[in-house]
């Protein structure tokens, strides 16, 4: 048999790159070698050579970060890391209701569309996640299903789209696990929403009051208060088109003229009277990220909203209440080009306790938006949030009419369930004050596992050696404070220890006894320790809008932890390393 060595390496390469980013970073060979020979059963006939490429590859993977990992799994294998992230959550996908009438569709046609004047974040996953479970749904129905990303960026004036928004997006969005079928940014399209306004102008659906033109916009104000209409509204289309290219041709300056869509002046809700569907913005002032200043008709949110969820076949259109009244005015854009309206479902509000979901908020808090202490998706991939802790928090709030609230901890608790089986543990102590065991005659031995429940991970071993019978360690401040002379404490896996002399930073102890059973017998708590071989750490610890820092000591094996990996330290919470300097940095995760 020929062997493609590259074909092989390929398969391998998949394989232990989804294997290490779903255990932390660190692919195992055994796992990515039963892969490859479960994907292609005939390699087994050169077994030896398939295990050699195998751990060539591994030992690839494992030398790069785990942000590494994903992105070169996300551009040669999306699918292999988007299977992985929801199938967990299949039966809560499976869970959501069926959408209204859609054994009427062909095609069940979903979307999600951001403005890019700020990046996602926790509330914004929401009808991302929604939206694509759905697309997930029908198609393990065996239907067709479309997802569709779409940019709203109509707004350079009050909502300025933000250049780099639009490709943080797409990462937010690829990091969750989603994959959109078609994607398009409004700005491109202006020449089809002036297309479209053309006709529905001459089907005397819309009209355009300008300065000049006996319908000023002040008139257009009075008469949705009035509901009296203003002159140019029943007048012939030709006038109306004759004003908008007007508009168009730059004739107007910004706040002189608007294209009006005609609904019922005497709705009893006054912002559905006759809403603005085009307005004059001045792009030399306020120019577009991306088209600059080659624009000055823009159209707002419900008018640019209406056509695209036309042209783009969207089927269902699933968004929180606040936009019920939005589907009503899009009705009338509906209604006077003759078309079908999508079937439209409003879920109630998701309130995150703890959490400021504002954008303007979080725009003024002027720090970065993958700043660990904000709720952006950035921020959360970069505190250690896994998406599939908010893959299953937003599949249990699910598309409920009513209000929902969540805590942070409600987050933090489905994150616990995903990396706590992946995250090894590591002894570390905060505050650290030294302790001096007299009257030592023999080496000491720890021997820590890497994971209590998977003691397949291996062990390693702390030795501590006596000079002088004197053996020194670090323990936490907070931990010596609660002991006294004559208090018992155990060592972690070490031994038990009897306080004899406390000296303002330190303390003086000596073996009380070494086996497990003798400290419950006294009721001895178990305390972390360090050796004097240690690594210095710093743990930044956020709390709302502050970084507390946590300065300590941890085990010599901690040197070992790669950036971006998450480990537990023993007693006080999951951290993630951030920074590998002359000292270990590392952000905390969560408890």
């Amino acid at each position: 048999m020929v062997i493609d060595r590259e074909r092989i390496r390929d398969i391998a390469l998949k394989h232990a790159l989804v294997n290490a980013v779903k255990f932390n970073g660190k692919a195992d060979v055994k796992a990515v070698i039963s892969k490859v020979f479960a994907e292609d059963p005939s390699l087994k006939s050169i077994a030896r050579d398939v295990v050699q490429i195998v751990r060539e590859v591994v030992d690839y993977v494992n030398s790069l970060s785990i942000d590494e990992q994903r992105n070169l799994l996300m551009s040669r294998w999306p699918e292999a890391l988007e299977e992985r992230r929801v199938e967990s959550y299949r039966k809560g996908i499976e869970d959501l209701p069926p959408l209204p009438n859609d054994s009427k569709y062909d095609v069940i046609t979903l979307r999600f569309a951001p403005n890019p004047d700020f990046v996602l974040h926790l509330g914004s996953a929401r009808p991302a996640i929604i939206n694509y479970a759905y697309k997930l749904k029908y198609e393990g129905l065996g239907r067709k299903a479309k997802f569709i990303l779409r940019f709203e960026d109509t707004d350079p004036r009050t909502k300025r789209p933000l250049p780099e928004a639009y490709d943080a997006i797409r990462e937010d969005l690829r990091w969750l696990g989603i994959k959109w079928d078609e994607e398009y940014i409004q700005s491109d399209r202006l020449n089809i929403y002036y297309g479209i306004a053309r006709e529905i102008i001459s089907k005397g659906g819309a009209y355009v009051a300008a300065r000049d033109s006996g319908c000023t916009p002040d008139d257009w104000k009075k008469s949705k208060v009035t509901s009296q209409p203003c002159r140019n509204r029943d007048a012939d289309p030709s006038v109306n088109l004759e004003l908008f290219d007007r508009m168009l041709e730059g004739r107007y300056r910004e706040g002189e003229a608007i294209l009006v869509i005609k609904t019922d002046l005497a709705h009893p809700d006054p912002s559905i009277r006759d809403w603005v569907a085009m307005r004059i913005i001045d792009t030399d002032k306020y120019p577009h990220p991306r088209v600059g200043s080659k624009y000055v008709v823009w159209p707002t949110y419900n008018f640019s909203v209406s056509i695209d969820d036309h042209l783009m076949g969207i089927t269902h259109i699933l968004r929180a209440q606040e936009h019920s009244v939005n589907t009503v005015k899009q009705s009338f854009v509906y209604a006077h080009m003759g078309w079908e309206q999508p079937e439209a479902i409003h879920f109630g509000r998701l309130r995150i306790v703890g959490m400021t979901l504002s954008k303007t908020r979080l725009k003024a808090l002027g720090i970065r938006w993958d700043d660990v202490r904000l709720p952006t998706l950035a921020g959360l991939r970069n505190r250690g949030i896994q998406p599939e802790a908010i893959w299953s928090i937003m599949l249990q709030v699910g598309v409920k009419p009513t209000d929902a609230t969540i805590t942070s901890e409600n987050l933090f608790a489905e994150n616990r369930k995903l990396i706590e089986p992946r995250a090894d543990r590591y002894m570390a102590v905060i505050d650290p004050v030294k302790v001096v065991i007299e009257g030592v005659q023999e080496r000491l031995t720890a021997r820590l596992p890497m994971h209590p429940s998977y003691p397949e991970r291996g062990y390693r071993e702390i030795q501590l050696e006596p000079v002088n019978g004197e053996v020194e360690l670090f323990i936490g401040r907070s931990d010596l404070e609660k002991l006294s002379v004559g208090s018992i404490v155990r060592l972690m896996e070490l031994v038990n220890i009897e306080i004899t002399d406390k000296r303002g930073d330190s303390a003086i102890a000596h073996i009380h006894s070494k086996d497990l059973e003798s400290a419950k017998k006294v009721n001895a708590p178990i305390i972390q320790w360090v050796p004097t071989d240690n690594v210095p750490v710093i743990i930044k610890r956020p709390e709302g809008m502050k970084i507390i820092e946590d300065r300590g000591l941890a085990e010599k094996a901690v040197s070992k932890v790669g950036v971006s990996d998450i480990v537990q330290f023993m007693r006080y919470g999951f951290v993630k390393l951030i920074e590998k300097s002359n000292e270990e940095i590392f952000v905390y995760v969560h408890n």
